[in-house]
C-alpha cells in the first residue's frame, strides 16, 4: 500500500492549455518573433508572429475571452516553440514560410499555390523567340507577366504573332528549316528562318512587341501610321501594306480589350468573399494597363475567423514565391498594412503600395473582383453539395459505413507492355484533388509485358508501403476511404492479395469492369465476397463512377504518352557524362545523328563548338566501351 501511495504522490499531471502557456510567458521578453503552438504529440497546431512575443503570448494565457476556434487551439496546446527576429517584418516573412511548410490546422492555409505563366522574349538568339514560360526565370531575356492561366498567355501570344510576326519555334527547329513553315503562309511569322526578313527589321518588330507588352500601344500605333505614310510617299507600297496590316491587327486587339483599366498600370486586385465557413479569394492581374486574367483560390479557413486575418494570411503566402507588383488593391484592410507593404517592398526591391480603394476606377476593379469571388464561391458550394450527395450515394450503393472523404481511382496504360505507367487520381467532397494525383513508372523487370495484374500489384504495393511508412497511425488525410480499380474479378483478386500481404484490411476496394460488350452503362462492380452486380443505367452514382474512371484513364494515358514521347526523343548521348542539352544539340547538328557521333574520332569531336578535348575523350571512350 505504501508503494502505491508513493507512486501516486510522484505522478505529476501534464499541463495543457492556458496554464502551460502562462509558464512560457514568464520566460519571454518583448522581442519580435514567431511562435509555434504544439499538441501533446509535438504536432504544430498554429504558427503566429508577434511585434512583442511576451505581450502576444500573454493573450493566450487568459482562461477566457477567446473565440471558439482559438479556445479549442489553446486547450490542445501542450508546448510552444519560439524564434526571435530582428524586426517585425522578418517575423512576418518567417511566419508565412513556416505556415506553408508545416501546414498547421488552425492557420489559414493557401492550398493552391501553383506558379503562373509568363511571356518570355529570349535574348539568346539573333532572331529572338517569343514563347510561354513557367517556373524559375533562369533563361536570359525579357519576362512579362504573370498571366492568370496558360489560356491568357496563348491569347496574348496569338495577338503578338498576328501583329508583329515573331517566331515561336525552338532554336533547333529554326536552324533546321529550309523553307518557311505554315505560320509564314498564314501571316503569323515573318520567316526569319529562311531570310525573308533582315536581322535589323526583325529586331525592330521585337522592340515594338516589347513596347506593346509594356502598354505603349497608342504611341506604337501612331508611329506605325507615320511609317506607313512615309513608305507610301516613297512608293514602297509593299512595306506600306505590311504596316497597314499591322495597324489593323493592333486596332482589332485594342477593340477586344475594352475592359482594360486606364488609370491602373500595374497592380494585383485581391478580393475576398466568405460565406458558410468557406472563403474564396479572386486575384486579377493588371499589367501595362491590361487585364491579364484572373484566378480564384479557396484557402482553408475556420467558421469563426475574420476577413482581415484571412486576407493577411493569403497575401503573405501568395507572394512568398512570387514577385509583387507596384500596387496591391485589397477588398478589406488587413491588420498590418504598413508591415505587409514593407515586406513586399523588400521582396520586390522597390516600393509596393497596398490600398483598400473606396472610390474611382480602383474601387470598381475591387468591386468586380469581389463580385467574381462571391459568384465563384456560390458555384463551388453548390458543386460541393452535389458532390456530397454523390458520395453519400456511393456509400449506400456499395455498403460503406460512411460517405468516403477520399476516393482513389487506379488505372494502367501501356502499348503491348511498353512504357507502362500506373496512375492514381483522387476525388473527395471538393471534387477532383489534382494536386494529389500520382503517376507510377512501372519498374518490375520480372513482369511479363502487358501483365495488368502485376502492374496493379506493383502500383498498390508502392503506394501503401509508403503510406505505412510515413503515416502508420493514419493521422493524416492521405489514407483513402475507398479504392476504385479499373478491372474485374482478376484485378480485384490481385488487389486483395497485395492488401492482405501488407496487412491493410480496412480499406474497401471495388473493381469496375466494362460489362457486356464493353458497353458504357452496363458496368459490373466486383467486391470481394460478393456476386458481381450492376447499377441502374440512370443511377447518378453510376455516372459518378464512370466520370472518375474516365478521369483516371485520361490521366494514365497522358502520363503514358509523355513517357513514350520522352523515350522516342532519347539518344545514347543522354547517358554520356558531361553532355547536357546544349552540347547534345551541337553534336547532333554537327554530325546529323547519334550513330555518326559514335563513329567519330577525337579530332572530329573536338571540332564541335563547346566540346573540349577532355569532353571529346569522354564521348569517344563512352561509345567505344559500349561497342
Amino acid at each position: 500500500m505504501k508503494n502505491e501511495t508513493d507512486k501516486a504522490e510522484d505522478f505529476t499531471p501534464v499541463k495543457k492549455g492556458h496554464e502551460v502557456i502562462a509558464d512560457y510567458v514568464r520566460t519571454l521578453d518583448m522581442s519580435p518573433g514567431v511562435y509555434r503552438m504544439l499538441d501533446s504529440q509535438s504536432r504544430v497546431l498554429y504558427v503566429g508572429k508577434a511585434r512583442a512575443l511576451k505581450r502576444r503570448v500573454a493573450n493566450y494565457a487568459k482562461p477566457s475571452g477567446h473565440s471558439p476556434r482559438i479556445a479549442r487551439m489553446i486547450r490542445e496546446t501542450a508546448s510552444m516553440m519560439f524564434l526571435t527576429t530582428r524586426t517585425e517584418t522578418e517575423a512576418l516573412l518567417l511566419e508565412q514560410n513556416l505556415i506553408k511548410q508545416l501546414k498547421p490546422k488552425f492557420n489559414v492555409l493557401l492550398r493552391d499555390d501553383k506558379s503562373f505563366p509568363n511571356i518570355l522574349v529570349s535574348d539568346a538568339h539573333a532572331f529572338p523567340q517569343i514563347k510561354k514560360h513557367r517556373g524559375a526565370k533562369k533563361e536570359k531575356g525579357s519576362y512579362f507577366g504573370p498571366f492568370a492561366s496558360a489560356g491568357a498567355v496563348n491569347r496574348t501570344l496569338n495577338q503578338l504573332q498576328r501583329v508583329f510576326l515573331l517566331r515561336n519555334c525552338t532554336d533547333a527547329v529554326f536552324e533546321s528549316r529550309t523553307r518557311p513553315c505554315l505560320l509564314y503562309q498564314i501571316k503569323r511569322c515573318s520567316g526569319p528562318c529562311v531570310g525573308h526578313i533582315s536581322e535589323e527589321d526583325y529586331a525592330a518588330s521585337v522592340k515594338d512587341a516589347v513596347r506593346f507588352l509594356k502598354g505603349d500601344s497608342t504611341d506604337l500605333q501612331r508611329q506605325l501610321a507615320e511609317g506607313m505614310e512615309e513608305a507610301s510617299a516613297a512608293m514602297e507600297f509593299e512595306r506600306a501594306a505590311a504596316l497597314r496590316d499591322r495597324i489593323r491587327a493592333l486596332t482589332n486587339v485594342q477593340s477586344t480589350q475594352g475592359i482594360n483599366p486606364q488609370g491602373v498600370r500595374e497592380a494585383d486586385v485581391i478580393a475576398l468573399h466568405m460565406e458558410g465557413g468557406q472563403a474564396c479569394v479572386q486575384v486579377f492581374f493588371i499589367r501595362a494597363n491590361q487585364n491579364w486574367g484572373n484566378r480564384d483560390f479557396y484557402p482553408r479557413v475556420g467558421p469563426d475567423i475574420e476577413e482581415p486575418e484571412v486576407l493577411e494570411a493569403f497575401v503573405g503566402q501568395f507572394y512568398d514565391t512570387k514577385e509583387p507588383p507596384r500596387q496591391v488593391l485589397l477588398s478589406h484592410p488587413v491588420e498590418s498594412m504598413d508591415l505587409m507593404a514593407e515586406a513586399l517592398s523588400g521582396k520586390r526591391g522597390g516600393r509596393v503600395e497596398i490600398l483598400v480603394p473606396q472610390r474611382g476606377e480602383k474601387a470598381e476593379l475591387v468591386d468586380g473582383a469581389r463580385r467574381n469571388a462571391r459568384e465563384s464561391l456560390g458555384r463551388r458550394m453548390a458543386e460541393n453539395q452535389a458532390q456530397g450527395k454523390l458520395l453519400d450515394g456511393l456509400a449506400e450503393a456499395f455498403g460503406l459505413d460512411a460517405a468516403p472523404k477520399r476516393v482513389e481511382v487506379y488505372d494502367n496504360s501501356h502499348i503491348q507492355g511498353a512504357h507502362a505507367v500506373g496512375a492514381m487520381i483522387v476525388a473527395g467532397p471538393d471534387g477532383y484533388l489534382k494536386s494529389q494525383y500520382r503517376k507510377f513508372n512501372i519498374r518490375g523487370d520480372s513482369l511479363t509485358p502487358g501483365d495488368d495484374f502485376g502492374m496493379m500489384k506493383e502500383v498498390l504495393t508502392r503506394r501503401f508501403k509508403r503510406l505505412l511508412k510515413e503515416d502508420p497511425d493514419r493521422e493524416s488525410e492521405a489514407w483513402p476511404d475507398l479504392l476504385l480499380i479499373d478491372g474485374g474479378a482478376g484485378q480485384v483478386s490481385a488487389v486483395k492479395e497485395i492488401m492482405d500481404e501488407l496487412g491493410v484490411d480496412d480499406v474497401p476496394f471495388i473493381g469496375v469492369a466494362k460489362g457486356i460488350d464493353r458497353d458504357q452503362g452496363k458496368e459490373e462492380f466486383h467486391v470481394p465476397g460478393r456476386t458481381p452486380f450492376a447499377l441502374k443505367r440512370n443511377d447518378p452514382v453510376l455516372y459518378f463512377v464512370q466520370r472518375m474512371r474516365d478521369e483516371a484513364h485520361r490521366f494514365a494515358i497522358g502520363a503514358h504518352r509523355a513517357k513514350r514521347s520522352k523515350a522516342v526523343s532519347a539518344t545514347p548521348l543522354d547517358d554520356v557524362p558531361g553532355v547536357g542539352a546544349a552540347r547534345k544539340r551541337a553534336l547532333l547538328s554537327h554530325f546529323g545523328s547519334a550513330k555518326a557521333v559514335a563513329r567519330a574520332n577525337l579530332s572530329d569531336l573536338t571540332a564541335v563548338d563547346g566540346v573540349s578535348a577532355a569532353l571529346a575523350q569522354k564521348i569517344y571512350d563512352f561509345f567505344h566501351d559500349q561497342a
